[in-house]
């Protein structure tokens, strides 16, 4: 949060003052008028008194991710772009560029790390609980795409031989889309079991209602 204060003859003037020192414009902060401008000074003796505002500058949520990621990825020697979505209450990032393997990792682990990181740097500087989610070239989505696959194929595998499938550990995303992948299948359950971050779902005929969390 940046704030500014600033005395001159008129609201107008004093609030100009501040939008030039903090570089930013009028639509983009909350103004307070501190001191009316005309008001006669002490006793009527010293003249009219000059306004005072306050203008208060609240960093965008991705702005503020845009810049931890160029120090992140600029650190790493990695040449990257970044394109901002707003979704409702998630601010999407998607970055672009050449040889960007080391920012996904294995099984996007590096990318959820680096995830985690920026929303923690951001929620430290804006008042609100803005979620940045963050892609690399479309990951997510062919990832997304991987992992539906993945679970009709081992769901049909559990129909024939009966026997639960347990699968690697995954990060709460990823053990989300299992579970929506399969939740219309009548004949199979879903649930997670494990602690984090070790936490596997399991494939399973059903036979009683789990936990899918």
């Amino acid at each position: 949060m940046k704030v500014a204060e600033k005395t001159a003859r008129t609201l107008d003037e004093a609030i100009e003052a501040c939008l030039g020192e903090l570089g930013v414009k009028r639509d983009q902060v909350s103004i307070e008028v501190l001191e009316e401008p005309g008001k006669k000074g002490l006793f009527g003796l010293f003249g009219s008194k000059m306004a005072r505002v306050k203008v208060t500058y609240e960093d965008d949520a991705g702005t503020l991710a845009c810049q931890f990621l160029k120090k992140l990825t600029a650190a790493m020697s990695v040449n990257a772009d970044f394109e901002v979505f707003r979704r409702d209450e998630h601010v999407m990032i998607n970055i672009t560029g050449s040889d960007l393997g080391i920012l996904i990792g294995r099984r996007g682990d590096t990318l959820e790390s680096i995830q985690f990181l920026t929303n923690l740097a951001v929620a430290k500087k804006v008042s609100d609980k803005t979620r940045i989610i963050i892609d690399i070239e479309g990951y997510r989505k062919r990832r997304e795409e991987t992992l539906v696959k993945l679970a009709k194929r081992l769901a049909d595998k559990v129909k024939k031989t009966g026997n639960r499938i347990v699968l690697e550990p995954m990060s709460p995303q990823e053990r989300r889309i299992i579970h929506t992948a399969l939740q219309n299948e009548w004949r199979i359950s879903t649930f997670s079991e494990g602690e984090e971050p070790h936490r596997r779902v399991v494939i399973s005929l059903k036979r009683s209602n789990k936990d899918v969390s």
